[in-house]
């Protein structure tokens, strides 16, 4: 069975520009699948839609996604600031309706494959890539926004994911149907905003389609490394060296939500 077309779906901000060209060479690189469109979504900033052009992607303004923008989102404390971290995991469910693929993946802005990725089986299957650890608050949101426990055995938070569109709409028709609310709404309501990471839609969506049909998913470990340099600075022969043990590397140089001052 050949492997089917997907759209790639990136979120981004300005800050993300000394990754993202990277990323989005990676994914054209190691991504199995035949490629249909890249869909940047991020603020409209004249750097991004130049790269956009420059990259062939297209340019996907956030506050045409969603009928909330981020203005809408008041996800904060005294000494964090998540607002726009919880809105890009929603601009993630809500890309479904720009994409003409019957698949998109959804990849962080500051992760970068070195390894080649398959995201479905020849038997019609569905691959999600794992880690052994999580943030026990998502758990939490999940039984209150679901009405009951994820059902994966392992963290399925790993920066990408690949989603089915009729899947997400069923996800959204179910949160609909349990909180008789539009589903970004229930999604922000149930979670508790005084904790600092409350939502994962990474753990929603994957645990949503594996406890329904197990049968259809196969879960493969991430093999991430989290790095601290920029990407500029890594020479070929590293970069050899760390695909021999990673599939992906993620160079976490925005992930610091404390505010300033």
């Amino acid at each position: 069975m050949a492997l089917p077309q997907i759209d790639i779906v990136i979120p981004a901000i300005e800050k993300d520009l000394a990754t993202l060209p990277h990323v989005i060479d990676a994914l054209r690189k190691q991504v199995q699948h035949p490629i249909g469109q890249i869909l940047i979504i991020a603020p409209r900033k004249q750097r991004i839609m130049q790269l956009c052009a420059a990259k062939g992607c297209r340019f996907v303004d956030e506050d045409t996604v969603l009928p909330i923008t981020k203005k809408d989102i008041h996800y904060s404390s005294n000494r964090w600031e998540r607002s726009g971290w919880l809105y890009q995991q929603l601009l993630k469910l809500g890309a479904a309706r720009l994409c003409s693929a019957k698949y998109y993946l959804v990849a962080d802005a500051d992760t970068v494959l070195i390894r080649p990725h398959r995201f479905r089986t020849g038997e019609g299957k569905t691959v999600f890539y794992t880690r052994d650890w999580s943030q026990s608050e998502y758990f939490v949101t999940y039984r209150k926004l679901m009405g009951q426990k994820t059902a994966a055995p392992s963290s399925l938070v790993t920066h990408y994911m690949l989603f089915e569109k009729a899947q997400v709409a069923k996800l959204k028709k179910t949160i609909e149907a349990r909180h008789g609310v539009s589903w970004y709404k229930a999604i922000i309501r149930s979670m508790n905003r005084k904790k600092q990471f409350a939502f994962s839609e990474f753990e929603t969506y994957g645990n949503f389609l594996y406890g329904r049909m197990p049968q259809k998913v196969v879960l493969r470990p991430a093999r991430n490394k989290a790095l601290h340099t920029p990407f500029r600075l890594l020479s070929a022969n590293k970069l050899k060296s760390l695909a021999s043990r990673y599939r992906s590397i993620s160079l976490h140089q925005r992930k610091d939500y404390t505010k300033k001052g």
